[in-house]
């Protein structure tokens, strides 16, 4: 008797009326939307322009999704092209059935697409995306809870997946182990491996990317090893166990090779970006400085008014006074009657004395005998 296990919902889809909500779908919705979130904010840090990545999301996720939906139908063609096949369910998306492999190769080529269109470097972009892609692989995971698909082996351990049986598709009831859940442990592992390498060694030129993908091998070689689905095998492992393989091989070697031919970080991820923020920075600058050059010119203009108006006061106040060099004519008279006058008058009585002693009678006025 199975003591603990984790149940698998009942249903994978909710009809909002006429409208199916898919479980699956909303995953893989919600996976994108915090990818580009990240994505977004770590390209701002290197010096990219905001909305960039999600610009530059709109191509990559559309050939994301179709890159995912080949690989799977390529790689689990027997479902839709083999004996009793049914090929127009090659395009039911929202039942399951994406490749990681594909999605992140084809997403590749429409990331490349947008990013040349905007003139910015594929590796660039593929470094600020890197974590968020593994965490967005971490939550769309939960799409395979939702539709009871690849599980792992049976096991009773507390953690195990209960799944319900379906004999339309062959589905035997029982507990599993939660692959899907492991892959999500280990893709927020691996986000926040590249995380701390990034912010450590300062990767540079897609090697934040290719730490990615090589960690993310990794772990999917080993989950891949536990799956029980149905899958082509070569040499005895599963298809999926090889690609692993050889992608981490490339991953590692373009992590060498990268390291050695350009060390280092790019100085500039988008073209134009410092340029606009510098362009405004000075537009903020130069309307502080008009502002304060036209408060200036307010002030000096008071002062220089002021500055007039006292010079035009002291002009009149000059103008009453007389100069340095110049006497005053006008108090110059008064001056000099008040003290030549009685000189004057001293002067004209002296000078008129004798004739009017002349004048007078001779003997009036004089008391002297001759």
């Amino acid at each position: 008797m199975d003591l603990a296990f984790i149940p698998s919902p009942s249903v994978g889809v909710v009809h909002l009326g006429p409208i199916p909500l898919r479980g699956y779908a909303f995953c893989i919705i919600i996976g994108v939307f915090v990818g580009v979130w990240l994505g977004n904010k770590r390209w701002v840090q290197r010096g990219g322009r905001s909305g960039t990545v999600a610009d530059i999301a709109v191509w990559a996720v559309p050939f994301g999704l179709v890159g995912g939906r080949l690989y799977h139908v390529i790689t689990t063609y027997e479902p839709y092209f083999g004996p009793n096949g049914h090929p127009l369910d090659a395009f039911k998306v929202w039942e399951g059935g994406l490749g990681i492999w594909g999605a992140v190769a084809l997403g590749a080529v429409g990331a490349w697409i947008g990013c040349r269109r905007r003139g910015i470097p594929l590796p660039a972009y593929a470094d600020a995306l890197a974590p968020g892609l593994a965490i967005g692989q971490a939550i769309g995971r939960w799409g395979n809870w939702f539709n009871q698909e690849l599980y792992g082996k049976p096991t009773d351990v507390p953690w195990a997946l209960q799944i319900s049986s379906d004999p339309a598709i062959g589905r035997i009831g029982g507990t599993y182990h939660p692959t899907f859940l492991y892959e999500s442990l280990w893709c927020l592992g691996v986000a926040a491996l590249v995380i701390w390498a990034d912010k450590r060694f300062r990767l540079g030129h897609g090697r934040a990317f290719a730490l990615y993908v090589a960690a993310y091998c990794t772990g999917r070689a080993w989950i891949e090893y536990m799956r029980v689905d149905e899958a082509h095998h070569i040499l005895g492992l599963r298809l999926n166990v090889w690609t692993a393989l050889i992608v981490f091989v490339l991953a590692v070697a373009y992590l060498v090779i990268s390291a050695k031919k350009a060390p280092g970080r790019e100085a500039v991820v988008e073209p134009g970006a410092q340029l606009a923020e510098g362009e405004g920075a000075d537009e903020g600058g130069e309307g502080v400085k008009d502002a304060e050059d036209a408060d200036g010119a307010k002030g000096a203009e008071s002062v220089n008014d002021d500055a007039d108006a006292t010079a035009d006061a002291t002009a009149d106040a000059d103008a009453t006074k007389p100069g340095a060099d110049e006497k005053p004519v006008e108090s110059e008279k008064p001056a000099e009657s008040a003290k030549d006058e009685p000189a004057d008058a001293k002067a004209e009585d002296a000078a008129n004395a004798p004739a009017a002693d002349a004048a007078k009678p001779a003997g009036s006025g004089s008391t002297k005998k001759s």
